[in-house]
């Protein structure tokens, strides 16, 4: 009796491998693009950036006008003004060089904080699919080294779930 016992909870975690897993595969690059959140997000990005293009041309505009007067002018200033107006110029591209670093920050600051509710929505609904149809694993086709004919394109319902067609 003991051994038979025994011989049973031995073979109790067999079983458990033995239950067969439900894998599916959901493309969440083509779920995001479809998502209405996508969309927005970028179009709020190139409007972004177009400001920061424009201000970017404004600085430069700026500097090819004082640079150019001092250029027409130099020979006949003063060496003091001449030594400031060189240094309003170093300060002119220092000032630009700092906006394209801070532009920069906030332009990934906000495509964070705009594409991590996107990401956010997706993984709740993709969790929830996953939920409703009894998958045991979800997995992205474009991470996947192999991927036999037994698993399940879970894409379409994701994007039902989101209300995307």
């Amino acid at each position: 009796m003991k051994k038979l016992i025994i011989f049973l909870l031995m073979m109790l975690p067999l079983g458990v491998f033995a239950q067969e897993s439900k894998i599916a595969i959901v493309n969440t690059q083509e779920v995001i693009q479809a998502m209405p959140e996508f969309a927005t997000m970028q179009k709020q990005m190139a409007d972004m950036e177009a400001k920061y293009k424009n201000e970017m041309q404004v600085m430069q505009d700026e500097y090819n006008k004082k640079y150019s007067d001092f250029v027409a002018q130099q020979d006949s200033l003063t060496e003091n003004i001449k030594m400031r107006r060189m240094q309003e110029l170093q300060d002119m591209e220092q000032r630009t060089q700092n906006f394209i670093q801070i532009s920069q920050q906030d332009f990934q600051k906000k495509q964070g904080e705009l594409f991590t509710p996107i990401q956010d929505k997706l993984k709740n609904a993709i969790k929830a699919v996953g939920d409703e149809k009894g998958y045991t694993y979800i997995l992205d086709p474009q991470i996947v080294l192999y991927q036999g004919n037994t698993a399940v394109d879970a894409t379409q319902f994701v994007k039902a779930k989101l209300g995307i067609n």
